[in-house]
């Protein structure tokens, strides 16, 4: 993928945490992995959700625990959208 399809990517997901995750008083957003995961709007959206998670806490947009999550492993680790 080349850079402006994965900014645009990240900002899919940023808009999805928006909309699924519980708001919190510091700005922040969150939720857990797996929910992100079955989120059928972001499932049609997202050429690979992980691979935009990655990229999206490179670029300190979200935060979780670890490198990368996987289904299973991994369902109930919190992510964080930092403040939008």
């Amino acid at each position: 993928m080349n850079d402006d399809t994965v900014t645009h990517e990240i900002s899919l997901l940023v808009t999805a945490m928006k909309r699924m995750a519980d708001p919190q008083p510091d700005g922040t957003y969150k939720t857990t992995f797996i929910k992100i995961f079955k989120d059928e709007v972001l499932e049609q959206q997202l050429e690979s959700l992980v691979g935009t998670m990655k990229a999206a806490k490179k670029r300190g947009i979200i935060d979780f625990q670890g490198q990368m999550l996987l289904q299973g492993a991994h369902d109930n680790v919190e992510v964080t959208l930092k403040k939008p």
